[in-house]
């Protein structure tokens, strides 16, 4: 088994360090928040995520995972270094690649001779001969290894992986991080860094592209009288199509979609590319937020401005306490904008003083019924399972006006009306 640094204890480190200790592999994970790395070391978990915490410690008792705040100790003796910083979105849209460099220089003098960089953090193509630059060591090989790793699933996806991606001009460097993931069952891509660092992009893309597509599907058959849920079933039995992503809710968000998506686009404008149809899945999603929020007025009866609108979720999906990008949030956004008051609940408790919602003057409330008191309308718009269990009448009786927009289908439709709501889904009868 090997050793192995990974620069960057966040959510992609984090979940890849424990899983490859789980593997049989020495991982130290490095962090330069040494609030995060202390919390680590008390069995604290940054995150959630499903799993994460008794990985973690699993490796921590088997003596295979521990937490620095210090790199270039931790990359000495290493056989592998990880580089799992961030890349944000960057004003123009493009990946933000100055925590990759910084980390790069930083660890290059440090590295042994045989040592191999890899690349997890997502990154745009060119990167791995940026990467590559920045440590100054032309003898030591650079790979990109991207990360498909879904938050709320990240532990299972990481250890039951559709496909591992490599990418090296270096064969040997490339079949020796192949051989990390040995013990998984699934297909290995070996491919240059260029494809390796495009395939990640392509794969996020091409999903955000499906949830508008589905998303416009159901916004046409709320028009037309016909039911999105019989639609979905009718496509996902084609195999060439099948079902996942075929979900639709208040748009897509997160980490990843939004940065990705724009990353793409930035970098087809940088080769003379105009990526048109990807611009108009961006477009759309935006669309899919005022869409929601002007069904949500409507049912408000027209006039919100003063008015109190509830709201189940924050999150961008359950599973997770990630606010970053969420469709909640942008429709939030809107409904705010037209002097809506908004009160809402979601499982997290997340911090007033969350970057997320600064700006936004919610109300935040203990309990999903609070949200409803006095209410003219009630938004869904995360998918917690707390939610599908929820006394709907309890919520009905306490409002001004039970209305209900049910921005994921959770709820079933003959139930929250006969509970006392006026119910409207997405692009069902």
């Amino acid at each position: 088994m090997s050793r192995l640094s990974m620069i960057g204890a966040g959510y992609v480190g984090l979940t890849t360090g424990a899983c490859l200790a789980h593997l049989g592999h020495h991982v130290t994970l490095v962090d330069v928040d040494k609030q995060r790395v202390e919390g680590l070391k008390a069995g604290r978990m940054p995150i959630l995520e499903e799993g994460l915490a008794e990985m973690v410690a699993e490796g921590v008792d088997a003596g295979r995972l521990s937490f620095s705040v210090d790199a270039t100790a931790s990359v000495a003796d290493a056989e592998f270094v990880f580089l799992c910083v961030p890349t944000p979105r960057g004003a123009d849209g493009s990946a933000d690649l100055r925590f990759v460099r910084d980390a790069a220089r930083q660890i290059g003098p440090h590295l042994r001779a045989d040592a191999v960089v890899v690349t997890k953090s997502t990154v745009p193509v060119g990167s791995a001969a940026a990467v590559a630059t920045a440590l100054g060591r032309p003898d030591i090989a650079v790979v990109s290894n991207p990360e498909f790793l879904r938050e709320g699933t990240a532990i299972y996806d990481c250890m039951h992986p559709d496909r591992i991606v490599i990418g090296g001009l270096d064969a040997d460097a490339a079949r020796r991080v192949a051989a990390l993931y040995a013990d998984l069952d699934a297909p290995v891509v070996i491919t240059d860094p260029a494809s390796s660092e495009t395939i990640k992009y392509a794969a996020n893309a091409f999903l955000a592209m499906k949830v508008s597509y589905i998303n416009s599907i159901a916004n046409l058959c709320q028009r037309v009288g016909a039911d999105v849920t019989d639609v979905i079933e009718g496509m996902s039995y084609d195999r060439r199509i099948g079902g996942d992503h075929l979900t639709p809710g208040p748009g897509w968000g997160g980490s990843c979609f939004p940065k990705d998506t724009s990353a793409l686009i930035r970098l087809a404008e940088d080769h003379g590319y105009d990526f048109a149809l990807l611009r108009e899945v961006v477009a759309a999603n935006e669309e899919q937020f005022e869409h929601v929020a002007a069904r949500a007025m409507a049912a408000a009866g027209g006039v919100v401005a003063g008015a109190k609108i509830a709201v189940w979720g924050l999150t961008f999906k359950a599973g997770t306490d990630d606010l970053r990008d969420s469709p909640a949030i942008a429709v939030i956004r809107r409904l705010r904008a037209r002097g809506a008051r908004v009160a809402a609940y979601d499982p997290t408790r997340p911090d007033a003083d969350d970057p997320a919602l600064a700006g936004l003057g919610l109300e935040l409330c203990d309990d999903p019924y609070s949200a409803c008191q006095d209410a003219t309308c009630l938004v869904l718009l995360t998918e917690w399972p707390e939610f599908a269990g929820a006394d709907l009448a309890k919520a009905a009786s306490s409002m001004a006006s039970p209305a209900l927009i049910d921005g994921r289908n959770l709820f079933d439709p003959a139930a929250a009306r006969d509970a006392g709501f006026t119910y409207e889904g997405i692009g069902r009868r």
